[in-house]
């Protein structure tokens, strides 16, 4: 008995040592990438998420262990998120219109040709090791032709700039459900985690690139708007609101804020708005018809274990798991800050906090309640 515990202790030795060093060196390698440094500390948390379909799943009142049934409940549910949601979200009563910015016009937005060399260099930094989507076109076959295909893929890419289309193939999502804690029969308790064509990304790449330094130089995102956007995040927008806090705290003043969540805030994004919003930034008829063909007649199925649901059309969001995507839901919610009225505002993505400062308790929080009545 002795030996048998010597033995275990010096093997549970052996293994924590195994894994402290494992992990010092994976976040030693990516200590110039935050986001691979941050994925590499939640796998070290040990999260029981798995990917795997659930053995049974409530459909209404009925619980079905049917594996077929179950993909293509998951798909039905994750492909109406928007609407279910836009669908059970009351109307305000006595509503005026949003505000609306006063900037001043904008130059007219073109597409620009997209040059073979930066394709060549978008292909080269694919990571081999992404799964390839409905198109099973796998990362690391294109990365390994890069210099082969890298021409004619930019000729197709420009091709779509001038007929204002994009492949249909490209508009076809594989989404997989990835359970995010809670009842495993409740379809709301998986989060859908979407994988888009390689080359769709590859192409939206290069778009985003135009769009966002088209809106950076024209200063068109609200200074309060901290999301998706280069030199500012999570700590310039915590500074930016306890900076303000502090100073209304020294002048003796009350605080009060309101942290709000959109609650299926990327998939409730109504593309006839977005487009509207896109045309009032300057974008030509060209480039609001080839963002009008972006959004139509995208699709989805749900991938899991070997099977596939069949497709069900995606008609509001903006496309998850896209690079555009978050740059297009900046440019929707932008407005939003106009509304605050008296209070200050920040927003983050989907996040915003409301707060507000003042001498009197009552009124920071009747100034409060009137700016979060408007938002």
């Amino acid at each position: 008995m002795q030996l048998f515990r010597e033995a275990r202790n010096h093997y549970t030795q052996a293994v924590r040592k195994a894994k402290a060093s494992f992990f010092k060196q994976k976040c030693a390698s990516c200590n110039t990438n935050s986001k691979k440094f941050w994925d590499t500390v939640k796998s070290m948390e040990n999260k029981n998420t798995s990917s795997q379909l659930p053995t049974a799943l409530k459909i209404g009142n009925t619980v079905t262990t049917d594996k077929s049934t179950i993909i293509e409940n998951f798909n039905k549910h994750f492909s109406t998120a928007g609407h279910a949601f836009h669908l059970a979200t009351p109307t305000p009563v006595n509503s005026t219109a949003p505000p609306t910015a006063t900037r001043p016009s904008l130059p007219h937005f073109s597409f620009s040709q997209i040059h073979s060399a930066d394709v060549l260099k978008e292909l080269q930094n694919l990571d081999p090791y992404k799964s390839a989507g409905l198109d099973n076109l796998d990362p690391f076959f294109l990365k390994l032709s890069a210099e082969i295909v890298a021409t004619p893929i930019t000729s197709l890419f420009n091709l779509s700039f001038v007929s204002s289309e994009i492949p249909k193939d490209w508009k076809a999502a594989a989404v997989i459900p990835l359970f995010k804690g809670g009842d495993t029969l409740d379809p709301n308790c998986y989060r859908p985690i979407s994988i888009l064509p390689c080359l769709s990304k590859v192409f939206e790449s290069q778009v985003n690139k135009q769009i966002t330094d088209h809106f950076e130089s024209h200063h068109t995102f609200s200074a309060m708007q901290s999301g998706f956007r280069a030199g500012h995040g999570c700590t310039s927008a915590t500074l930016k609101v306890l900076n303000d806090i502090f100073t209304a705290i020294d002048k003796k003043h009350y605080c009060a804020a309101v942290f709000i969540d959109l609650a299926k805030a990327f998939d409730s994004v109504n593309h006839h708005i977005l487009i509207g919003r896109l045309d009032s930034l300057g974008f030509s008829n060209d480039c609001l018809a080839w963002f009008t063909n972006y959004f139509s007649d995208r699709v989805q199925c749900v991938k899991s274990e070997g099977l596939l649901s069949g497709p069900l059309a995606v008609s509001m969001g903006v496309p998850q798991g896209s690079i555009l995507g978050p740059t297009l839901f900046s440019v929707y919610i932008n407005e939003v800050a106009l509304a605050a009225g008296e209070s200050l505002i920040h927003l983050y993505a989907d996040d915003t906090i409301l707060y507000t400062s003042g001498p009197s308790l009552d009124t920071v929080l009747t100034t409060l309640q009137a700016s979060f009545n408007t938002i």
